[in-house]
């Protein structure tokens, strides 16, 4: 995912030595700390890797308490389905950290085991605030040099050049494989069990605290696995500039998935609690068509079936990651729209374009499917609803939704990290939608007017042949009356 390093040039205190673990390096000789002041520069807190070891154990510890307090009440089914939406995203984040630590071809037998006992992301945190710090008191044997681009400025570009260590090096492994997996989480786990858990809620009538916890924890779950994933979408759509992502970005993103996911789920779970049997429909529609989507855009390019995903891997191993890459692409777009988009043709298997249309298309109809979905709720209400304002409510989740719109326009227009690289901005995109359709709506009532008319015309000669059906026996009665007289 990361750019290689660059053609390496020898400089004070150094001299070229052989590369460890593929990579070409600077082997040190000298220098001290005064040498590794622009390497540890780089060095960063792992703090990312924290937030996505507290949420992800949290959740799980939650929703074992809660799946044991199910148990005791007799609820065999919601149990079963709690532990489900528990266990199934732990299996899978097991294997997202020992699959991009690549310890598929490494002898790890330690590693592999305590992923085993689900003690993965534990084990991983520890290792990655061991390499954190230590980095401080072991001296780095060699560094490598990677080149990024500035962002531009007056319309010119500077391109820096960076010393990275080996521990910088496994830190960002980490935080890679932290940040995926806090995706796989929030989307495959934390974004059905508050489903689940708020359906729940309404058919039993009641909120109690360990679950009102769960969901909270739920929902953090999932706005930070969306922000996970529009951070990694700008740093590989970006990969040779020297991105820095700013808190006003960050609080906007937060800001644009609550509003987005929180909104979403809701109508769901309503819709859902008035017609069980057709949410399935409608989950089952989205789910396939986003994850058909990336195969069939594959088909249609007719590229080569990608074979650099994993050098141990057979073509029916890749196959399976492609299928697990794609369901995640779904179940992200079943909750929200995926800031990075699943292109099975390009190396990366992420789309490196920003496409506003699509973005635009997404939203409009997304916004149309939860306004539909509401108004069946509205229309087949039960009688738990009547102490429920139904239209104010109905109200305030299409707002809600439409602020997250609004944040997410803001986001792109001002707190973008790279919109300076844009040619082109979301606005532009959204008022050329909107001129497409006020065109389709223009076009269709010129077509019923012009039918109308013809109705119209129709009519007229209608009747002027009835006038003159009906004056042609006339003339003829009074000429033969008056041939008669004479």
């Amino acid at each position: 995912m990361g750019p290689g390093p660059s053609p390496q040039r020898p400089r004070a205190g150094a001299v070229r030595g052989a590369p460890s673990g593929g990579d070409r390096a600077l082997v040190r000789v000298g220098g001290g700390r005064a040498g590794r002041a622009e390497a540890d520069a780089a060095m960063k807190f792992p703090g990312s890797v924290l937030i996505s070891l507290v949420l992800f154990v949290s959740e799980t510890a939650a929703a074992l308490c809660l799946s044991a307090g199910y148990h005791d009440e007799g609820d065999d089914m919601w149990r079963v389905l709690t532990l489900l939406f528990a266990l199934l995203p732990c299996v899978l984040v097991q294997l997202s950290l020992h699959f991009i630590h690549r310890d598929v071809s490494r002898d790890r037998p330690l590693v592999l085991l305590l992923h085993l006992l689900q003690l993965g992301p534990l084990v991983r945190c520890v290792e990655a605030f061991y390499i954190y710090f230590s980095a401080e008191r072991v001296e780095e044997p060699y560094v490598s040099i990677t080149k990024k681009r500035q962002m531009p400025k007056d319309g010119y570009s500077e391109e820096i050049e960076k010393e990275v260590g080996q521990a910088e090096g496994k830190l960002r492994t980490h935080r890679s494989a932290f940040s995926r997996a806090s995706v796989i989480q929030a989307f495959l786990g934390s974004a059905p069990q508050l489903t689940l858990q708020l359906y729940i809620c309404i058919l039993q009538q009641e909120v109690t605290v360990a679950r009102s916890i769960f969901m909270v924890l739920s929902l953090l779950s999932i706005v930070y696995g969306a922000l996970r994933c529009n951070i990694l979408a700008i740093k590989i759509k970006y990969d040779d500039y020297d991105v820095r992502v700013k808190p006003t970005a960050y609080l906007c993103i937060f800001m644009w998935r609550s509003f987005e996911i929180a909104t979403r789920v809701a109508v769901l779970v309503l819709f859902g609690s008035v017609l069980r049997v057709w949410v399935f429909l409608v989950v089952l529609l989205n789910f396939l068509c986003f994850f058909f989507y990336p195969w069939i855009q594959f088909w249609l390019s007719k590229s080569p079936f990608p074979e650099n995903i994993e050098k141990e891997l057979s073509r029916l191993g890749t196959t399976i990651v492609l299928c697990l890459l794609t369901l995640l692409y779904a179940g992200i777009n079943m909750f929200c729209w995926s800031a990075a988009q699943v292109e099975l043709s390009d190396p990366d298997l992420i789309s490196k374009s920003q496409n506003w249309y699509q973005m635009t298309v997404y939203y409009i109809v997304r916004l149309m499917e939860n306004a539909f979905l509401l108004l069946m709720w509205y229309v087949y209400r039960t009688d738990f609803y009547l102490y429920v304002c139904a239209p104010l409510l109905f109200l305030q989740l299409l707002i809600g939704y439409c602020m997250g719109i609004f944040f997410m326009l803001v986001f792109y227009q001002y707190c973008h990290p790279c919109k300076k690289l844009f040619s082109s901005s979301i606005t532009e995109a959204l008022l050329s939608c909107f001129n497409i359709l006020y065109f389709i709506c223009q076009h269709q009532k010129s077509t019923l007017l012009k039918g109308k008319m013809a109705m119209k015309s129709r009519g007229n000669t209608d009747e002027a042949r009835g006038s003159s059906k009906t004056t042609d026996p006339q003339n003829r009665n009074i000429h033969q009356s008056a041939s008669s007289n004479a």
